[in-house]
C-alpha cells in the first residue's frame, strides 16, 4: 500500500511540476504588449504628442536597414522605438541625424522634420 501512495504523490509532484512549466514558459514566450499603440518591435511615427499619448501612431517601421528609408516629411513628429536592443537614426530634413536609443521616444518641435529612418542592429547611439 505505502508503494502505490508514493507512486501516486510522486506522479502529483511530477504533474504540478509540468504545469508549473508549461504555465510560466507561455507567459515568457509572449512578447510585451503594445506600448502607446505601437507593438514590439517596431518604430512608430505620431502626427503629434497628443496622438503619441493616445496611441494613434501614423506608421510603423521594423525592418534593419543599411540605408535610410524615406519618411514623409512633417513638422511635428513623434518617434517611439520599442525595439529592446537597436537604435534608430532619424535623419533631418535640415541635415544631420539624430539617434533614437532602445525604448525611447521623443517628441520634434516645428524645427525639425524628420525625412528618414534607418533602424540598426546597433544596441548604442
Amino acid at each position: 500500500m505505502k508503494s502505490i501512495v508514493r507512486k501516486a504523490a510522486s506522479f502529483a509532484a511530477v504533474g504540478t511540476a509540468v504545469v508549473a512549466m508549461s504555465v510560466t514558459g507561455a507567459s515568457a514566450a509572449h512578447a510585451e504588449g503594445p506600448t502607446q499603440g505601437c507593438p514590439y518591435p517596431y518604430v512608430c511615427f505620431y502626427v503629434d504628442n497628443d496622438a503619441l499619448l493616445a496611441g494613434h501612431p501614423l506608421s510603423k517601421y521594423r525592418d534593419v536597414t543599411s540605408a535610410y528609408q524615406a519618411v514623409t516629411p512633417r513638422p511635428h513628429y513623434g518617434v517611439l522605438n520599442t525595439r529592446n536592443d537597436d537604435v534608430v537614426y532619424l535623419r533631418l530634413q535640415s541635415g544631420g541625424s539624430i539617434c533614437l536609443a532602445p525604448n525611447q521616444q521623443t517628441v520634434f518641435t516645428d524645427s525639425y522634420v524628420v525625412n528618414g529612418i534607418k533602424i540598426s542592429s546597433s544596441s548604442t547611439c
